[in-house]
């Protein structure tokens, strides 16, 4: 699985396209077996990929959030369930840039295998009690002291990528009478370590985001990266916040952008014998596609301001949030009116459309879900002003 070191440039535009053209070839059969496309992965490796968002000084490209969207973007197009596998290990690479907590053994050990041997990161956090930790609560994932040992318990589901990963940011908490919750590295080749093929979902079925299991798993004391009390965590991730919300909105746009693109390409190739000429000449489908291109025309635009506002950082996570909401939303509504106009060709396996459909729904399942990102946007706008 080696890879050549990171350029010292973002790969240009033509490379992320041919990318995305080429895991499009591949989509339909991974979706069908639900096995993750490991040759996308390892194109991405080749391609410098995997250091984006490592800092320069780290021997990366030090890509920002517009990087990682564009890249998540146009990946999307061709197989967003590698371009989500993809999007975790940028976000987590950003946060280890930044963020301070780190020992330094552990954050040079994930840069370092990233870039010479393409090991890819994710936070695993969800659990079958807790959900996610985005709508609050300690986990029931463990971290015990015994004879000196660090010991790791519990189980984590939805866990993106799983068999393709080499390090988790595990979402665990401490014994102690007085907790502390935070992540943990994880060495997810470390013994006591099991994952359980778990997910079974009508879109986005090649994410292998199945459950991780860790049943005593002994941790170096350098595993320990973040752990804090659990109020200290509060206000404390708004750039994370920010960057996930950003990119599972330009993956799900990227989405609908290919299912349009299909859609142009099925309305001038199909010809009903009691038409005499291809469906793309009835004005009725000008119509449906201005209606399209207006969605992703509007996506286009709140994204641009996101990000600008981002680069800024004078972005409240609030906002950040609800861009995420009306761009799936849209994305979903893009896809949702090619289906409803062609019929049956639509919901036909033999054609994309049909898996981009499944796929885009899935985007009300990430967080921030709707009710989550509204609510909190109306909070904001009705709180008492200072």
């Amino acid at each position: 699985m080696g890879s050549p070191p990171a350029p010292a440039i973002p790969a240009p535009r033509q490379t992320l396209d041919g990318l995305a053209a080429r895991f499009a070839t591949r989509a339909a059969a991974h979706d069908r077996s639900g096995e993750i496309a490991t040759e996308n992965l390892d194109e991405c490796r080749a391609a410098g990929l995997l250091g984006l968002t490592i800092a320069r000084r780290d021997g990366g490209q030090g890509g920002g959030l517009r990087q990682v969207v564009d890249v998540v973007g146009r990946l999307a197009t061709g197989d967003p369930t590698t371009a989500l596998i993809m999007a975790m290990h940028f976000l987590q690479h950003m946060l280890v840039a930044r963020d301070s907590h780190w020992p330094e053994a552990a954050r040079r050990q994930v840069i370092e295998t990233a870039l010479r041997d393409g090991a890819l990161i994710n936070a695993l956090r969800v659990e079958p009690e807790l959900g996610t930790p985005a709508r609050g609560g300690l986990p029931a994932t463990r971290i015990t002291r015994d004879a000196g040992r660090i010991m790791l318990n519990g189980r984590k589901i939805y866990s993106t990528g799983s068999t393709a990963l080499r390090w988790g940011t595990v979402w665990a908490v401490t014994d102690a009478v007085q907790p502390r919750v935070g992540q943990v590295l994880v060495d997810l080749h470390a013994p006591g370590i099991r994952i359980e093929r778990s997910w079974h979902q009508m879109g986005m079925r090649a994410t292998g985001s199945h459950t991780f299991v860790f049943e005593n798993v002994e941790l170096p004391e350098s595993a320990l990266v973040d752990l804090r009390a659990p109020e200290q965590w509060q206000g404390n991730d708004g750039a994370l916040v920010t960057g996930h919300a950003l990119a599972i909105a330009a993956l799900y746009d990227g989405v609908a952008h290919a299912a349009r693109d299909w859609l142009v390409s099925f309305l001038h190739a199909r010809v009903p014998t009691a038409l005499g000429r291809p469906l793309a000449t009835l004005p009725r489908f000008h119509t449906l596609l201005g209606q399209i291109d207006a969605l992703l025309m509007t996506n286009r635009s709140i994204l641009d301001v996101a990000l600008s506002r981002a680069e800024s950082r004078d972005y409240p996570g609030t906002e950040a949030n609800l861009a995420k909401y009306v761009m799936t939303e849209n994305a979903i509504r893009a896809v949702e009116m090619g289906v409803a106009a062609i019929g049956n060709p639509a919901l036909s396996e033999d054609n994309p459309l049909e898996r981009h459909f499944r796929n885009v729904l899935c985007a009300r399942i990430h967080s921030p879900q709707g009710d989550v990102a509204l609510a909190a946007a109306g909070r904001v706008a009705l709180s008492p002003e200072e």
